[in-house]
């Protein structure tokens, strides 16, 4: 457990350093990434979205890094590839689209049709797409970020709620400090950051931590309460759509990354409850006087956490 934790630190500086005053949403993409899921980053833009992405892709050996800015006019083909006939010999041979990398950042994604945003749901849940019937493997390492603009409407489609199951964690990056923003200055005057970053870990590496994060252990008592934090969701007052059992397996997976992140092989309550906001959240749908009187995804989570007993 001390080499893979000494990996995975090795990463969060590396990033870390690019990403000034945003240490701890670092943390936890590296630690959905590594758990096997999806992140989606909804900001305004100018606050390190696509930054960040390219930092931990530039921080790994030996993967491949595919850029894709969504927009009204993407075509399903776009991502996914296309057949092209090859006069020589009268056959068609596939051209692979920018899905086919291991670690995809997807700008602006609600900027894009429903239909050709559906073209990242198989992709998304099972690393896997199909083209004109044939099966394509992704990979095991295949992390999908995603961004979107909270506050610019116009021109957009919003995330069906399957989309939005399929992402394990929502998270902000926000504005930084007066101070942080003054290290940023002064980090980007001769040159940006990321242009100094090295490959810390290799693609080879990231695989066994991926493999650690299995075995860091969580009581069955412990492992009641995540459910039951999940399940607290359904059959609630103002609450439309409840979270799936998506969630709670995400939420165990994510748990056990950022414990081995921190250290540790076993997960802690406050591990659990620090995480299921940003996890659970984006699931749920709201009725409208529930959306009216200000409540959200991640209050309705709050207030789960502050009512459920944590056993001990």
């Amino acid at each position: 457990m001390s080499g893979v934790a000494e990996i995975v630190s090795q990463l969060e500086s590396s990033v870390k350093a690019v990403m000034l005053g945003q240490e701890e949403t670092v943390r936890r993409v590296i630690s959905t990434m590594i758990a096997g899921g999806h992140v989606l980053l909804e900001d305004v833009p100018g606050t390190g979205k696509t930054t960040l992405a390219k930092a931990i892709a530039a921080s790994i050996g030996g993967v491949n890094f595919q850029r894709i800015q969504f927009t009204p006019d993407l075509l399903p083909s776009d991502i996914l590839g296309v057949s092209v006939l090859d006069s020589r010999n009268a056959t068609f041979e596939f051209h692979q689209g920018p899905i086919f990398s291991d670690i995809l950042l997807v700008d602006e994604v609600n900027r894009a049709s429903p239909r050709t945003q559906s073209a990242l749901l198989e992709a998304m849940a099972e690393k896997q797409v199909t083209i004109e019937g044939n099966h394509y493997d992704l990979g095991d390492l295949f992390f999908v970020i995603a961004t979107q603009n909270p506050v610019e409407l116009r021109g957009t489609y919003p995330l069906p709620e399957a989309q939005m199951d399929r992402f394990a964690y929502q998270c902000s990056l926000g504005y930084v400090s007066v101070d942080q923003e003054m290290e940023i200055l002064n980090a980007q005057e001769q040159a940006h950051p990321l242009s100094r970053v090295e490959q810390v870990v290799t693609r080879d590496d990231l695989l066994i931590v991926k493999e650690a994060v299995m075995e860091v252990s969580i009581t069955p008592a412990l492992q009641e309460y995540l459910v039951r934090l999940v399940a607290a969701t359904r059959g609630r007052a103002g609450v439309k759509l409840a979270a799936s059992p998506r969630a709670s397996l995400n939420l165990l997976r994510i748990s056990q990354a950022l414990s081995l992140l921190e250290g540790r092989d076993f997960v802690l309550p406050e591990t659990i409850q620090s995480l299921a906001p940003g996890v659970i959240g984006h699931r749920l749908v709201l009725e409208p006087d529930a959306q009216y009187a200000g409540r959200t995804g991640q209050t309705e989570v709050l207030e789960i956490i502050e009512e459920l007993a944590v056993p001990v």
